[in-house]
């Protein structure tokens, strides 16, 4: 960069401290990370996480389906929480939850295929930075490599049942014969062995199981033989008495179930009326002999029986729905059993150890899952059988054997609640609430505790075609919309406990329904649920997907010292501002990540998803949310939190860097312009976000404005973009900003 002079004044402000000062980096470095000694007496964690596991399938939440005794011993010694919720009922976006502490909007996981943006806040990071040597085993199913984690070793994607493959740290995989669940539990006693003794651990067991396609160990064919399982009274719910969206899904018991993957038969598929084609059993095809040998046994005769009643027509279509459930429940329950003895497996090495007294155990799954109610299987609706999780949580001393708690709580609630119990202050932008009072008080949430929580599911035509919708769930009803159609849903649990009809337009809800509207408005404000703060693509748009690859393969190619970012605006720098920026910048040092027409959300996908690549540079410089204001007339409370959040993830992704925040540029000819009004205001909420070290906030509305408060159409010939001579007086200002922030 040149050092022609320049001028302008400098707006700072001390205030808000950010999160990522937690993140890795700098502030990690300087975290003192605690010497391993005998005297460090810190709990360990264990957390044992399955995978859609619902608690109708768990004896401690009163199954009526199986059991599972070793389960059921954590509950008898520790506290078990009968309302825990998901965010996002969904793999991948529940994991990045339980991590991060934050709702699938704010850490960028929304949906299963996305990846993890992994510079961010995680409660293993931390602990780690504290002292505590960590560990994840199992299903990971983040797209990006474990960070924070001094081991991993771990599933690619969902993983196989049978002789299952494992990427190790080297970013190698290896194929390990034997049954998944078991060698996850093995493999973590494997690693409890290896550990240092004097120092405190966190592992994190992570179990494939039972996600689909559901496939026992041979220990478990036959414990729930065909028959004997009790179906739901909803088995055959029509879906009626609520949205038609609900018959819109693709997961159906009925309609939506597999030849191969998931009635186990071999072969094509005989009866398409009744079966699906196109997913053959992928698990039969890894087994070797011997376990095809076990697997033909069980199922040859009773695949042969069902078929042979088939191809007499001696079946019902109501009887071959309900022959479906009883195989995908045998299966599914086997599955259960097998994570159930690898509970028992750990804790019995806890006993055997001398480790159960200092050693916190959790177990807990991604979601729930639809085990024939209302007719399907899988997950993602805010129905209650997905949306609540089991948790149960041990911690001698602490926690009051055979608890329960009747807390509202979450899966957010999750990366607090372990840091605390490590004595790890959770960083403030954590959304969950600490759950350490509710253990320590036998259950009992304090006098400030939440009155609801907050869903929102995002995938829409992903899988199973469920539609985008969120909502609120309190003590007694639950609130969804759904965007496609503005359509309000409302469900009165306690009179209606198995949510068959939507009471949202009768007369006697009325008040309730207004009520509780207004209670979900003010919940996604509290979370910061807007348009703002939630990435999103503009991936069907030609021009700026090609100028996406290319951007990342020029992050990916040089070394920038600073970064700009922005919209139009700043993407104008490469024409309109092209001769300002050849005398000012240097193009080799210099990366342009200035989109135009994108808003705060636009770019904060592009950070989430990677398009920083490697950059650490000296200095960031930010202006955007001016498209918030004209494409939408966003509140500028809502802007402000979207350029906070990409403030945020700038610190997280480079935390030497230095963050150069300039106001929202001026736009409209007059003072009293709507849009200038909106900026100012929005200029007025992000000031509080410098802090003179990491983080200088300027605002060059001056340089723009004349003394009659009017903008000069020679600056702005659109009094929003640019002239040759507005980018001049910019990158005049720019020297003089950057000059002390280079110079650190």
């Amino acid at each position: 960069m040149q050092t022609e002079p320049g001028g302008t004044l400098i707006a700072c402000c001390m205030a808000w401290i950010l999160l990522a000062n937690f993140s890795s980096g700098a502030v990690l470095q300087n975290a003192q990370r605690q010497e391993a000694t005998h005297q460090d007496n810190r709990p360990n964690i264990i957390f044992i996480f399955s995978d859609d596991h619902a608690v109708q399938a768990i004896g401690a939440y009163g199954s009526r389906l199986n059991q599972t005794p070793r389960i059921d011993e954590l509950a008898r010694t520790g506290m078990t929480f009968d309302r825990c919720f998901c965010g996002n009922s969904i793999c991948g976006p529940s994991r990045a939850t339980v991590l991060t502490g934050r709702h699938s909007h704010l850490n960028g996981f929304m949906r299963n295929g996305d990846r993890f943006f992994d510079a961010q806040p995680t409660f293993p990071k931390l602990l780690q930075n504290h002292g505590y040597q960590t560990a994840v085993i199992g299903k990971w199913h983040l797209v990006s490599d474990p960070v924070g984690f001094d081991y991993w070793e771990v599933l690619p994607d969902q993983g196989h049942y049978y002789n299952p493959d494992f990427i190790q740290m080297d970013g190698t995989r290896r194929r390990f014969e034997g049954y998944c669940t078991d060698l996850i539990g093995d493999k973590s006693i494997e690693w409890l062995e290896r550990r240092d003794p004097r120092r405190p651990f966190l592992l994190m067991c992570q179990h494939k199981a039972p996600h689909r396609n559901w496939s026992p160990h041979p220990r478990h064919f036959g414990r729930y033989p065909l028959g004997t399982i009790p179906e739901p009274e909803t088995l055959f719910d029509d879906l009626s008495n609520r949205s038609p969206l609900l018959g819109t899904a693709e997961m159906s018991i009925a309609r939506h179930f597999y030849w191969g993957h998931d009635a186990k038969f071999p072969g094509e598929n005989e009866f398409p009326d009744y079966f699906l084609s196109g997913l053959a059993n992928g698990e039969y095809q890894r087994m070797n002999e011997q376990q095809r040998a076990a697997w033909d046994a069980y199922y040859g005769p009773e695949n042969d029986t069902f078929l042979r009643q088939l191809r007499q027509g001696e079946l019902t279509p109501r009887e071959i729905t309900a022959w479906k459930y009883q195989r995908y429940l045998h299966d599914y329950l086997g599955s259960v059993a097998a994570v159930d003895d690898n509970v028992g497996k750990i804790l019995d090495y806890l006993d055997t150890n001398g480790l159960s007294e200092n050693t916190i155990v959790i177990y807990s799954s991604d979601q729930g899952f639809y085990l024939g109610e209302h007719g399907w299987y899988d997950k993602r609706w805010m129905f209650e059988e997905s949306l609540r999780m089991p948790l149960i949580v041990r911690w001698p001393g602490r926690v009051a054997a055979a608890s329960r708690s009747a807390a509202l709580v979450q899966n957010i609630d999750f990366a607090p609640t372990l840091l605390a119990c490590a004595g790890v202050e959770p960083p403030p932008e954590m959304q969950g609430r600490n759950l350490v009072p509710v253990l320590r008080e036998a259950g009992r949430a304090p006098d400030d505790w939440r009155e609801e929580i907050y869903y929102a599911f995002y995938e829409n035509e992903g899988a199973h075609r469920v539609p985008q919708h969120d909502g609120i769930r309190t003590d007694r009803y639950k609130l969804m919309f759904f965007p496609s159609t503005k359509e309000w849903q409302l469900f009165d649990l306690q009179n209606d406990p198995q949510e068959l009809r939507s009471v949202h337009a009768e007369a006697d809800y009325q008040v309730v329904l207004a009520e509780l509207q207004s209670r979900y408005h003010k919940v996604r404000q509290q979370y910061c649920a807007h348009s703002a703060v939630i990435p999103e693509s503009r991936w069907g748009e030609a021009w700026w997907r090609e100028r996406y690859d290319a951007k990342l393969r020029e992050a990916r190619e040089k070394t920038a010292d600073i970064v700009l970012i922005g919209d139009s605006i700043t993407q104008g720098w490469e024409r309109t501002g092209r001769a300002a920026f050849d005398k000012t910048f240097s193009e080799d040092s210099t990366l342009n990540l200035g989109f135009s027409g994108d808003r705060t959300e636009h770019v904060l996908w592009r950070l989430k998803r990677g398009c920083l690549a490697k950059q650490q540079p000296r200095v960031f410089v930010i202006m955007i949310g001016t498209n918030n204001t004209g494409h939408l007339g966003q509140d500028p409370d809502e802007v402000a939190d979207g350029i906070r959040e990409i403030v945020n993830t700038l610190r997280g992704a480079a935390p030497a860097a230095k963050i150069l925040l300039l106001g929202v540029f001026p736009r409209g000819e007059r003072a009293d312009d709507p849009g200038r009004i909106n900026n100012r205001l929005i200029d007025e909420r992000i000031a509080a976000l410098g802090d003179s070290e990491h983080i200088v906030f300027a605002d060059l509305t001056s340089l723009f404005v004349g003394a009659d408060g009017k903008i000069a159409a020679e600056i702005m010939p659109d009094f929003l973009h640019l002239s040759p001579r507005g980018y001049q007086m910019w990158a005049d200002a720019l020297q003089t900003l950057l000059k002390p922030l280079l110079a650190r």
